[in-house]
């Protein structure tokens, strides 16, 4: 029994290293964070979310941008949750910075910076990539070569600062080095016990590329600073129809 124990703790750490050579952050520090994706966390690799590693995250209508930036400062909020920093570097950013307080963010511990040029936001998002002292950087940019995620990557894989790479409305999907693709959209929001109103805003989040994981599709809601799984619905139930000789009794 001690030399089958010892053999699965040996492939446990063989497995750990191998995703750490490859761009994943496995450990303690990752498994602390608890970013409320329940059901989701079963397609990571180790079970967690891939913190130390860039996210591509596509976006190609101003709706899902929006539904994407809401997730996104989910996440943050959750890397933020022990104190830290943002970075947060885009071309013609929408954000709303108060909008953050939201999310659990307050809105001086994010730094924006405001550029003109694709490539001077990629340049800013490497540089700050390779600053182990913020928790996290976002980029807003349109269009990235392979080569300039792969840039990005790199960064990370040395100073393990997370990374979300937000692309909107780009003229094609192409190849990138990032560990994952995200599509967000948004979701029309439900009230509790069917009272009326407007519910927690909710989001479909497709997992449409992981590294060694298993893409699929769920649904969440921001409820109480915390993702919460959508509950499937189910369908409603089919009203019972008259045959046409109870219709003539009626």
């Amino acid at each position: 029994m001690k030399e089958l124990a010892g053999k699965k703790d040996i492939i446990k750490q063989l497995r750990e290293k191998i995703l750490s050579m490859e761009g994943f952050s496995a450990g303690a520090n990752s498994r602390q964070l608890e970013f409320g994706l329940g059901p989701m966390n079963a397609a990571f690799p180790g079970g967690t979310f891939p913190v130390g590693a860039t996210h591509e995250f596509v976006s190609p209508t101003e709706a899902s941008a929006a539904a994407a930036n809401g997730f996104l400062s989910g996440l943050i909020s959750a890397l933020m949750k022990k104190g830290g920093i943002c970075l947060w570097v885009s071309v013609g950013r929408k954000l709303f910075p108060p909008a953050l307080k939201f999310f659990g963010i307050e809105p001086h511990r994010v730094i924006f910076i405001d550029v003109k040029w694709r490539k001077d936001a990629l340049w800013v998002m490497e540089q700050a990539l390779k600053c182990d002292a913020l928790v996290a950087v976002v980029g807003e940019v349109r269009e990235v070569s392979f080569a300039e995620s792969r840039r990005l990557q790199l960064a990370v894989e040395s100073s393990r600062v997370t990374g979300f790479l937000h692309r909107q409305q780009p003229r094609s999907e192409n190849t990138l080095a990032c560990v994952s693709r995200w599509k967000i959209r948004p979701l029309s929001s439900r009230s509790s016990d069917g009272l009326p109103g407007v519910g927690f805003p909710r989001v479909e989040v497709e997992l449409a590329k992981i590294r060694n994981g298993r893409p699929g599709i769920w649904q969440f809601e921001w409820r109480n600073e915390s993702f919460r799984p959508v509950p499937a619905q189910r369908p409603a139930a089919l009203a019972p129809q008259t045959t046409r000789k109870e219709q003539n009794y009626a």
